[in-house]
């Protein structure tokens, strides 16, 4: 009933062992495992609709709805919580939690196993950090993100400095633009936007915010940076490749 132990679930379970992903799952804007998650019944994360599946066992993160955790509990339902995962290092120990839970541990770390490989791989060497160039993340409503997360883990492993460091932010929140085109990044990391309009995302129309990427590069993150998977290694992939292209 949360994207991401959805994803640690369909990497790991048996044939006919998980009964239900959550709604989200399919979401290709969020889940970059959306195809594998149409071959499952959706949930839409209800006590009721949970309980009447029958499950021996819910996954849910830690954020998850407090009153649906209480009353699947109350109601003798095996309710497991995951943390999220705030570096890279993290990912491997939620793996091995998944695949015990599902009695799964020899597929567990053979997924480790590979993870740890390519990760090693894709970490940008350890050189002098003042020669590397600087990122931002900038998202709807101006909101960033803050030292101490996944994503700023994953910047900075592929060899960014992370702008946050300079400004003191270790809290993810807004950020007015005038201090974004203050600071002066090299690259702008975005989001990818739903279809329509909206009043959060006006600000990245923003004739600044424009400027300040074209002066430098932009880079829309996708839905392998919302939570601690391997599916993050495509993101260390990309800006690997961007900073490569960035030297040049």
């Amino acid at each position: 009933m949360n994207l991401c132990t959805d994803q640690f679930a369909m990497l790991l379970a048996a044939p006919g062992q998980l009964i239900s992903v959550s709604s989200i799952a399919s979401d290709p804007l969020a889940s970059p495992m959306a195809d594998e998650a149409a071959n499952y019944p959706a949930n839409y994360g209800a006590a009721e609709e949970i309980f009447l599946l029958q499950p021996d066992l819910v996954v849910a993160g830690i954020w998850s709805d407090p009153a649906v955790i209480s009353l699947l509990r109350r109601l003798d339902v095996r309710v497991e919580q995951f943390e999220l995962e705030d570096e890279l290092s993290d990912i491997t120990p939620q793996l091995a939690r998944m695949g015990q839970l599902l009695g799964q541990q020899q597929q567990a770390q053979t997924l480790i196993t590979r993870f740890e490989t390519d990760l090693a791989v894709l970490t940008a060497p350890r050189t002098d950090p003042t020669n590397n160039p600087r990122a931002a993340f900038y998202y709807p409503n101006g909101y960033t993100l803050g030292t101490g997360s996944l994503a700023d883990d994953v910047i900075t492993t592929a060899g960014f400095n992370h702008i946050a460091d300079e400004l003191n932010r270790s809290a993810s929140g807004r950020l007015a633009l005038e201090m974004l085109v203050l600071a002066a990044p090299d690259l702008i990391v975005g989001a990818q936007t739903y279809p329509g309009s909206s009043r959060s995302e006006e600000i990245l129309r923003h004739p600044a915010l424009r400027a300040l990427v074209a002066a430098g590069q932009g880079y829309d993150s996708g839905p392998e940076w919302v939570c601690g998977t391997p599916a993050v290694l495509d993101a260390l992939r990309d800006l690997g490749a961007l900073r490569v292209e960035m030297a040049q």
